[in-house]
């Protein structure tokens, strides 16, 4: 079996070449081990909630999950095909003792793989996350097939989208909501089950593209950040004149905004979309956001009442920074956007609405409440390949020591008027460059100076 499919937060590999029927069932196995050790059940005491996405490799592996879970007596709730937002809130809705996805996430077509996992044992009231290599470091210890007793297990069909769509309403006063016009890009994913049940009950008008179901994603890349991905949902929305356009990954649980102007929204700011309805329900509250979110974040949240929580990158962070600090939401630059109320997971579609209640209270076109957000200048990420990672940010330290605000994920170093930080890939021999300033020229200086003493 490859390793490198073990990702930090899931599991993903070409199927069937990285990731057939025979190592899903490895990796069955050991999911077991890991819920039934986390919930101190034996594993024929094992409720599982299933469900899958639309690529062509997720129902053959299901199949040969299903066959393990049947073969040592799991009971299992079986969903079918559904977002990774419906899965994360059946998973707590149900307090199910553990999960799995059947998804690549926004990977392309090619792949397979799972999302991972169990309720916390303690208050039972928020979803705890089972990454890839954490799986993988437990089934290197694991003898196959594993000794555990057998029994005949049970499979219930079941349905959440209805569930589901009176909890993403609960967050707003819908009813209040304006009645723009809204361009959704679900690219042929799993949004597109819930999309149309959820503007069939609010004032907003919905235009939704690529609604079919199709895991060839044949209208656009499978993920919003590659380049070229946004373009169709961007010509949508300036010939329909709407007010906003949405595009989510195929998996589900990332959302991006297009403004009316056709301009591209980043996850920093559309999180302070967020936020700022979060706090004026719950003043005072915690907002969490990671290490490379621009400086608005903290300034905003800071000046709104809340309380910013600094994170390292990375949803399963996040989470657990708004257990242990009060946080009542989090988000990050890459648009996954979790809530405390949504059993600290994320959801793309109360990140929706959330953003449709902002536009309504604001009465300004989306462009001019982002412009006003925008109090620096954050350059894209820019990634560059390194022989020595750890040699590489030693020159940070040996140039910018004096500095350093931290190393919580990788190195922060902030001067009065610029910041940036640079820290190591999870998974690629690669540093992450991230550079804010107060104007643009700025910015590039930065860029080029950081690039200068890295490449040296």
């Amino acid at each position: 079996m490859n390793r490198d499919i073990f990702r930090s937060y899931d599991i993903r590999g070409v199927y069937p070449k990285d990731l057939d029927e025979k190592a899903a069932k490895f990796i069955a196995q050991t999911f077991l081990r890991v819920v039934s050790h986390q919930m101190n059940k034996p594993i024929k005491d094992l409720k599982i909630c299933i469900g899958r996405d639309i690529r062509q490799s997720s129902l053959p592996i299901k199949e040969a999950i299903m066959s393990v879970f049947m073969e040592y007596g799991v009971e299992v709730d079986y969903y079918g095909l559904m977002s990774i937002n419906d899965f994360y809130f059946a998973n707590g809705y149900y307090k199910y003792d553990g999960g799995m996805m059947i998804t690549a996430s926004h990977n392309p077509p090619e792949y397979g793989g799972f999302k991972m996992t169990y309720i916390d044992p303690e208050t039972r009231d928020n979803i705890r996350f089972i990454g890839g290599k954490e799986l993988l470091e437990e089934m290197e210890k694991i003898k196959f097939p594993i000794k555990d007793p057998k029994s005949k297990g049970k499979i219930n069909k079941k349905e959440i989208i209805e569930e589901h769509i009176k909890h993403i309403l609960s967050f707003v006063d819908y009813r209040k909501l304006k009645d723009f016009k809204v361009v959704v890009d679900t690219g042929n994913g799993m949004n597109g089950l819930l999309i149309p049940g959820l503007f069939y009950q609010m004032p907003p008008k919905l235009v939704h593209i690529f609604k079919d179901l199709d895991g060839s994603f044949p209208n656009r890349p499978p993920n919003p950040l590659v380049d070229g991905a946004a373009d169709k949902l961007t010509e949508k929305v300036l010939k329909e004149k709407a007010n906003l356009g949405v595009i989510f990954d195929v998996d589900g649980d990332r959302m991006f905004l297009v403004d009316e102007k056709g301009n591209f929204i980043t996850g920093d700011m559309i999180l302070l979309l967020l936020a700022k309805p979060m706090l004026e329900r719950f003043p005072g509250m915690g907002i969490a956001y990671n290490v490379v979110c621009s400086h608005a974040v903290k300034d905003l949240v800071a000046k709104w009442g809340g309380q910013p929580i600094r994170s390292e990158v990375g949803y399963r962070n996040l989470a657990r920074h708004m257990r242990e600090q009060g946080g009542i939401m989090s988000g990050e630059v890459s648009a996954h956007f979790a809530f405390r109320d949504n059993y600290y997971a994320d959801n793309a579609f109360i990140a929706l609405i959330l953003v449709l209640q902002t536009m309504t209270e604001d009465g300004r076109p989306l462009s001019e409440i982002i412009k006003e957000y925008r109090l620096y200048v954050r350059g894209d990420e820019i990634n560059i390949e390194v022989a020595d990672i750890e040699a590489s940010l030693e020159k940070i330290r040996q140039n910018y020591g004096a500095n350093i605000l931290d190393e919580m994920d990788g190195i922060t170093v902030e001067f009065e008027d610029w910041w940036f930080n640079v820290r190591a890939s999870n998974t690629e021999p690669l540093l992450r460059i991230t550079v804010e300033a107060n104007a643009e020229a700025e910015l590039k200086n930065h860029q080029k100076e950081i690039l200068d003493i890295l490449n040296n």
